[in-house]
């Protein structure tokens, strides 16, 4: 018996029942500002490591920048739109003086759109949407990871070499089921509620993959050292990064 992984595996599972219990607080006693707030730091935590990933440490204003992108996101409507001066400014300096790297840019993009789009998918649609969102991508990881160790054999993507086609399916299936149970609470149908459902399961697989590959370029095996048995930030977020930006543009094309 491997005694590490099990040693892992259980430092996974308390650190992912402290999360869900803090997540659970945020939820209970939510507001604008304490979801801003609590994105914020989620944000900037996992910014952080993205700066490693894109190899990109030495650019110590960047964190400027996404400090204050943050900050005009509680006070503008569609914080979304903020990356667009955000990303026009760093390409101008860049085309300026050319002397900084281009990937620079990279940051910007992930994490700092796809939070900002979680922080509009709760102003827009409100704490049910979050919900739904959680349910949805909680029960695709929870549902990878049994499938994966029970049927697991064929590989799923050299990006993340652990990931089986079996433990995508039993993933997608669970998020599927629990999901369309949540999505009724927003979803005008049956049908709807399932397709959300799928297409935000598979959003949270490949958000999930887009990390994995990021750190295999990047050489390391975490994002961070953060959350034991998760590694970093980025490594708990992945699923989310990607998943609330679906569920969000699909919450607006149904509404």
């Amino acid at each position: 018996m491997d005694f590490s992984r099990l040693k892992s595996d259980i430092a996974r599972w308390q650190t992912g029942l402290i999360l869900l219990a803090i997540v659970a607080a945020v939820g209970i006693f939510h507001s604008p500002w304490l979801i801003w707030a609590f994105f914020g730091i989620i944000f900037m935590l996992a910014f952080h490591e993205s700066i490693a990933l894109f190899g990109a440490t030495r650019l110590k204003w960047l964190y400027v920048v996404a400090l204050l992108i943050w900050l005009a996101a509680g006070l503008y409507p569609k914080p979304e739109d903020l990356i667009i001066p955000a990303l026009i400014a760093i390409a101008s300096i860049v085309a300026f003086n050319q002397r900084v790297d281009a990937k620079v840019l990279l940051p910007l993009l992930y994490p700092t759109l796809p939070m900002l789009l979680l922080l509009s998918l709760y102003l827009e649609f409100g704490i049910t949407a979050l919900i739904w969102l959680l349910f949805i991508v909680v029960s695709c990881d929870v549902g990878a990871y049994f499938a994966g160790k029970l049927l697991g054999q064929t590989p799923f993507s050299p990006s993340s070499p652990n990931k089986t086609l079996e433990g995508v399916a039993g993933g997608v299936t669970a998020a599927v089921i629990l999901g369309t149970i949540a999505g009724l609470l927003i979803a005008p149908a049956l049908w709807i509620a399932v397709l959300i459902s799928l297409l935000v399961a598979l959003a949270s697989i490949f958000g999930d993959l887009y990390e994995s590959y990021l750190k295999r370029q990047a050489g390391v095996k975490d994002s961070g050292t953060l959350l034991p048995g998760h590694g970093g930030v980025l490594d708990r977020i992945d699923g989310y990064l990607f998943a609330g930006a679906i569920l969000l543009i699909a919450l607006r094309a149904i509404s």
